[in-house]
């Protein structure tokens, strides 16, 4: 729903618009609730909203009108505004202000990887081993984090800790994989032997978690939120929910995940050297000092997504002084290092290089080689792939503004008839209702889902009261807020619709999160 009042004074209820009258026509239930006009103007176009949209969930995808289609006829829907084109409201002086238009879920998306991403918000994700969990590049959404992601283990650091499903299936390969090695070094310990390789692979995930909170307290100390690890299939992610402010706190940030690896496979070299090398205590040690090493060595290969690749992307940062000039070199290099996997992980294998028996290869190994390959390679690619549309997100997230982004609005009492104030709506080219007091000051916003689901014989008895949802600070936006500000905010009080006020205080228009979420799907469309 859309309501905006440029002046800052809600009109009154019974104010007639003096421009254009829309023809008040009766949505059918997968239409918006409001229906808007546009009026002609030679600097900046009215919005129209999308009939296809349903509250809360926006259509992916959906386009938007040109700014040069300013028009759309009298009961007819039209689509929602480009990010950067104003709504003009209606208002009680002469001169229309402008707003623009969005709609809102309120729900948000977990990225996680994301990145994640989640669905909101810029996030730079720090992954292990093969950091292999992939950044999805969801776009940052003004959602709720979300508390799905696996097991909650607890937090540390303020930061919740989870264990994704994948985990599981991954524990057990790995506990049958060295259990058979077992079998062949300590060929006594019998079926205990998988009780052994249980346990180290839940040591070898306890360094992986080590590896994550080195990310984690690094971007807590440069104060860059945190959502949440997640430990997940081939290693895990830290949730960073902001990307670093210079190319000198992004290479640290990046750097420490791979030295504790390090640091931790010298500790276990060290453990290693009074213990019987053919003991449990000595092959669990072994394992773990070559599978951190593994870990820090991987995670070093200069290539988006891994920690090598947010080392390379500073350093080209720092040079070139561009952000995006050091996304794209690692993301490319990325995607080389992809191609090299998929290529050279099976012949090093095959060749004894990685510690196999190059004279003894099975067919079976063979085809598990070039599998594990195809995973890492795809891994690697999809990572650089998103690494370099979330920057393109970050290019275009100034774009998304609060005033341009803002619905009109018309103000209405308590005890207006929905089919009243959808009347008075339609006719001053409006689309979202604010429900006021005798004074003018605003209470509540009509809820737009809420509006859908009353049937149109209904709507005469129905007071607007009804189907409103009571303001509470967080729902109050400045209307100068713009990109990151701007999404934190709505983040911080997830809602479907939230009004949009001037630095005064005065009533600017409403401002719906679906439209927001439709105007970061363009951005992510639209080429650097």
């Amino acid at each position: 729903m859309d309501v905006s009042g440029g002046s800052g004074q809600p009109r009154s209820g019974n104010d007639e618009p003096t421009q254009h009258p829309a023809t008040p026509t009766t949505p059918a239930p997968e239409e918006t609730a409001l229906h808007s006009s546009r009026r002609s103007g030679p600097e900046r176009p009215e919005p129209a909203e999308d009939p296809r949209a349903t509250p809360g969930k926006p259509a992916p995808g959906d386009e938007t009108h040109d700014a040069h289609d300013t028009h759309a006829e009298p009961g007819t829907d039209a689509t929602s505004p480009e990010p950067g084109t104003d709504a003009r409201t209606p208002q009680t002086s002469p001169e229309p202000d402008s707003g623009g238009d969005t709609r809102d879920t309120g729900t948000h998306t977990g990225t996680h990887t994301g990145t994640g991403t989640g669905t909101g918000e810029v996030e730079s994700e720090h992954r292990s081993l093969a950091h292999s969990g992939i950044a999805k590049g969801e776009p940052p959404r003004p959602r709720p984090e979300e508390p799905g992601g696996g097991l909650l283990m607890g937090r540390l650091f303020g930061v919740p800790v989870y264990v994704a499903p994948s985990w599981f299936l991954v524990a057990a390969l790995i506990t049958w994989v060295f259990g058979g090695q077992l079998d062949r070094v300590l060929p006594e310990l019998g079926a205990a032997r998988y009780l052994v390789s249980l346990f180290f692979a839940v040591a070898f995930y306890a360094s992986v978690l080590v590896h994550e909170l080195a990310h984690t307290v690094a971007a807590l100390r440069f104060k860059l939120p945190v959502r949440r690890i997640q430990l997940q299939f081939f290693g895990g992610v830290s949730e960073i929910e902001k990307e670093a402010e210079t190319p000198g706190r992004e290479f640290v940030l990046a750097f420490v995940g791979p030295l504790l690896s390090l640091v931790l496979a010298g500790i276990f070299y060290l453990a290693m050297k009074p213990v019987e090398p053919a003991s449990v205590p000595g092959v669990l040690l072994a394992g773990l000092m070559i599978s951190n090493l593994f870990v820090a060595i991987f995670n070093l290969l200069p290539g988006l997504p891994l920690d090598g690749g947010r080392m390379l992307r500073a350093v080209v940062w720092k040079i070139t002084g561009k952000p995006m000039s050091g996304t794209v070199a690692a993301a490319w290099v990325g995607r080389a290092l992809a191609l090299a996997v998929l290529v050279g992980l099976p012949l090093l294998n095959q060749s004894g290089v990685l510690g196999g028996d190059g004279e003894d290869v099975s067919g079976m190994d063979t085809v598990t080689d070039a599998l594990l390959a195809a995973i890492l390679a795809a891994i690697i690619w999809t990572g650089a792939g998103n690494s370099l549309r979330m920057a393109r997100l970050r290019e275009h997230l100034p774009e998304l503004r609060a005033r341009t982004l803002t619905r009109r609005a018309v103000p209405v009492e308590t005890d207006t008839p929905l089919s009243e104030a959808l009347r008075r709506a339609n006719a001053a080219g409006a689309r979202a209702l604010v429900v006021v007091d005798a004074d003018g000051n605003p209470l509540s916003l009509v809820r737009e889902a809420a509006i859908v689901g009353v049937p149109e014989h209904r709507r005469p008895w129905v007071a607007v009261s009804g189907l409103a949802q009571d303001l509470t600070d967080g729902m109050r936006v400045s209307a100068e807020l713009s990109g990151e500000e701007l999404l934190d905010t709505l983040r911080a009080t997830p809602a479907t619709e939230y009004l949009v006020v001037e630095q005064t205080g005065e009533i600017y228009g409403v401002l719906s999160a679906a439209d927001v979420e439709r105007a970061f799907v363009k951005a992510m469309a639209r080429p650097s």
